[in-house]
């Protein structure tokens, strides 16, 4: 023990001291050398020392494939010694194309798949280099990067590959190391070579505007990125989260059944794991109205189908698929990379100019280089040049020299040679004294001069090297670049984006008692007029069908109330049920105020320079910007001032310049030009634009289209067409004129619309039957007329609601199946005399102006 205590290397040390520092050398080697990629290639030392022996291999892209034993052999015996078993699935990873966006190494075998299949033994499989690798190891052997010694000194390996491909953002890497951890997403070629090149060209240039060019992560397995607001923060601070969803469209069999079929899942996502959490939050109910699930998947890609029962709800369904199943994912995005040997926490824009700063030394590094070596050759050649000036002289001297080492000595002294010209004309064969090889040497002495001087210019002058970097990304963006996979949808929170609903018109129905539903038109027939129609919603007791509208499933609704407030949804947000079901309540879809019911809704499919026009039921009329409606609250904005007791009755589109007919409950109409109104602001009144008369108020309000003719429908299920030159114009204010008899046998006007010829229309009764029939089966009368029978009611029906469908061509093969009925029982004299009732008319009411 006493000798023991002697010696100097024995020292006593606190375990709290050595333990710190041990863990903390043990952290720093996870850091540096195992988990974190470094910023200039993006590539952890095991990537790295893989390709690297895959290149000491000529494994390039159009060589013979090689074993992936010998791959993993040759990386752990000469640069990475943890073991074949830690280098074969790194190798595996870089040759995936569902985990790298652009694979570095092209594999021959089974080399896994996205159902999580694992892949086949090393000794089975066999891989090369990809074509984008070789841009990464491109003028390794140039002096480019700087070598270190291997594990056990026996060869060299490099710090870093000269990667001109920017595999680090292309790619992106994920790593955990202690401590800390690193998530860079991939993203597109083009995209990051024009935000590198609007790096170069503005080093000032601002993350807001390199996210014009480079909006977001494009991942191999494609999916949809919701919302922009979380590659905003992440690109920004160099942390964030995004919210990345599978790709879904619907599908309809040809028993009628919706099917939800599944093209694309969130990236890192096991197929065979979203299956399994799929079908286990069907059986136990979390997610209801799915009859069978099935993988079709084939080698044209991925397709899974969710088979829906009849009476789901697809929407509903892919909601609950979005929110109890990794069919929407949430991915970080942490910006962490090597930067000299440290982890650093970066913005999108610190990584561009990282790399581009990198490839501004790689090809200084390489320039001089090549300078060097054609510098040293151009010295040769020079020599060369003298002795073949001076052969006879150079012969000479050699031939009287006693050895080499003399010949060597005179050449130098006599012609003022270097030690290395003369070592070449010494060693220079008989067959260069042709003069044709003297030419040819002057010309090779020419070109490399041209060499240096375009080489000292380059390293003069950053603009060239920029350029140069340039050169390689605009041929980097031809190569390999491709389009994009990945989709980034603006509403994060939009459950339902336009990307999962086929674009199509629909019907729009709202009940009195606020039920909503859309519907496919092709479950309306098409009926010759006076039938009796199809059953439609079949509403509670003391409910009725009150609004019907048509619109495609990618517009937008403005919903305006009686209250004067406007609400704003996607038709595709509005859920699609049977032509009988009752709805869903629209309180569930807007937040409505107690009593609020909805009086209009409008369909646009963009804000732009439109006007909107607003009436009320006491003939005031508003004129207001389209777009001032373009930013809605959940709560409902104003859209118009109401005076009290006054009620918002509906809302026209208008190019400014519009004739507009207002139509009263009375019977009787204003046509006045639009243009008379000023454009107002969103939250005000407006002005008068008809004088009613004692109990009457506005029931409908038309832009005039001369194509069209005016339709006006009554509450008994009677109405006419009447051409828009019968209505003069008018000074906006006025009484108006008589536009249809309210008559016992008519009832009040409950409508207008503008329609042509080629045009259909649906009426829907209180009693929640609908009918379909086209306009060209009611002739044009004139304007102080009763009308005709569009549709036969019931006792204690009326007609509710009437609503135009443009061009419709698809009808079913029942057209007409329920014709006018026969004259049998002496209907069709009955229709005869109603329409010689309705061209008789009266002389028009007194006009009034304002």
């Amino acid at each position: 023990m006493d000798q023991l205590g002697k010696r100097d290397n024995v020292r006593d040390l606190l375990i709290e001291e050595e333990m710190q520092h041990s863990y903390l050398t043990y952290a720093m080697s996870v850091i540096v050398s195992r988990a974190l990629p470094d910023v200039r290639d993006g590539l952890k030392p095991s990537q790295r020392r893989i390709l690297v022996a895959m290149n000491d291999l000529g494994l390039g892209p159009r060589s013979r494939f090689r074993k992936c034993a010998k791959i993993c052999g040759d990386t752990s015996g000469n640069y990475h010694p943890h073991g074949e078993g830690v280098i074969y699935p790194t190798l595996v990873r870089l040759a995936q194309d569902f985990i790298m966006r652009y694979p570095l190494i092209d594999g021959q075998g089974n080399f896994g798949s996205i159902d999580g299949d694992p892949p086949a033994a090393m000794r089975y499989t066999e891989a090369r280099l990809s074509a984008v690798a070789m841009e990464m190891l491109e003028d390794i052997e140039k002096d480019t990067v700087d070598y270190e010694p291997n594990y056990d000194s026996t060869r060299a390996e490099p710090v870093v590959l000269p990667s001109k491909f920017p595999n680090l953002l292309c790619n992106g890497s994920s790593g955990i190391a202690v401590g800390m951890a690193t998530s860079v997403p991939p993203n597109n070629l083009v995209e990051v070579c024009d935000a590198l090149i609007k790096v170069i060209d503005n080093p000032d240039v601002t993350t807001e505007e390199l996210l014009r060019v480079l909006p977001g992560p494009d991942f191999p397995t494609g999916g949809v990125i919701c919302g922009r607001a979380g590659i905003r923060q992440g690109y920004t601070t160099g942390r964030g989260t995004i919210t990345v969803r599978g790709r879904t469209h619907l599908e309809t069999t040809r028993g009628g059944r919706q099917n939800i079929v599944i093209t694309e899942i969130p990236y890192a996502l096991n197929k065979t794991t979203l299956k399994e959490r799929l079908a286990e939050a069907v059986n136990k109910g979390t997610i209801e109205g799915v009859s069978d699930l099935r993988d079709e998947s084939d080698r044209e890609g991925m397709r899974i189908v969710v088979e829906l029962r009849r009476d789901a709800d697809d929407q509903v369904v892919l909601n609950q698929l979005f929110k109890h199943t990794p069919l929407q994912s949430t991915c970080s995005i942490i910006l962490l990379a090597l930067v000299e040997g440290r982890p650093v926490t970066m913005s999108i824009k610190d990584f561009l100019v990282a790399f581009k700063n990198y490839r501004v030394e790689v090809i200084r590094r390489r320039t001089r280089y090549l300078l060097e070596r054609a510098e040293a050759r151009a010295h040769i050649l020079e020599g060369l040049l003298i002795a073949l000036d001076q052969i006879d002289a150079v012969i000479d001297t050699i031939r009287k020299s006693a050895d080499v080492p003399t010949a060597h000595d005179r050449l130098m002294k006599r012609f003022r040679l270097s030690d290395r010209q003369a070592t070449a004309i010494l060693e220079m064969r008989l067959q260069r004294l042709t003069g044709l090889e003297r030419k040819s040497i002057a010309e090779e002495l020419a070109t490399l001069r041209d060499d240096i001087e375009g080489y000292r210019a380059v390293l003069a002058d950053e603009s060239l090297v920029l350029d140069i970097i340039r050169e390689d990304l605009y041929e980097l963006k031809e190569r390999y670049g491709d389009d994009r996979r990945t989709e980034i949808v603006e509403a994060e929170t939009d459950l339902n984006m336009e990307d999962l609903v086929a674009e199509e018109d629909v019907a729009v129905t709202i009940s009195h008692a606020g039920y909503v539903k859309r519907m496919p038109l092709g479950l309306y027939r098409r009926q010759r007029r006076g039938g009796k129609g199809v059953a439609g919603a079949q509403p509670r007791e003391g409910d009725f069908v009150e609004h019907l509208f048509i619109a495609s499933t990618h517009d937008y609704l403005l919903f305006f109330t009686d209250r004067g407030k406007v609400y704003w949804q996607k038709v595709y947000d509005i859920p699609q049920l049977s032509r009988t079901a009752r709805g869903r309540a629209i309180v569930n879809l807007l937040e409505l105020e107690s009593g609020e019911g909805i009086t209009s809704m409008i369909p646009v499919r963009s804000f732009d320079e439109r006007q909107l026009l607003l009436a009320t039921a006491r003939g005031v009329v508003k004129k207001t910007p389209l777009a001032d409606y373009s930013r809605p609250k959940r709560g409902g904005i104003i859209a118009i001032n109401l005076d009290e007791g006054d009620t918002l009755i509906g809302c026209q589109l208008t190019r400014g310049n519009d004739d507009i007919i207002l139509g009263t409950r009375l019977g009787y109409a204003l046509r006045f030009r639009d243009s008379t109104l000023r454009s107002l602001s969103r939250a005000t009144r407006g002005v008068r634009g008809i004088h009613l008369r004692e109990k009457d108020a506005i029931v409908g309000m038309v832009v005039v289209d001369d194509r069209a003719t005016l339709l006006t429908v009554c509450a008994h299920g009677y109405g006419k067409r009447t051409a828009f030159k019968e209505y003069r114009l008018q000074k906006r204010g006025g009484l108006g004129i008589i536009n249809i008899r309210a008559s016992a046998r008519n009832g009040e006007v409950i409508g207008l619309l503008d329609v042509l010829d080629s045009d259909e229309l649906m009426l829907i009764t209180t009693g929640g039957n609908v009918i379909r029939l086209p306009v060209s089966d009611i002739r044009t009368i004139g304007r102080n007329t009763q009308g005709v029978r569009l549709i036969r009611l019931g006792e204690e029906d009326r007609l509710a609601s009437v609503a135009r469908v443009v061009q419709e061509e698809a009808v079913s093969a029942e057209e007409g199946g329920q014709a006018a009925p026969a004259a049998a029982d002496g209907k069709e004299a009955q229709e005869k005399a109603e329409e010689a009732e309705a061209d008789s008319g009266e002389p028009d009411d007194e006009d009034a102006s304002a």
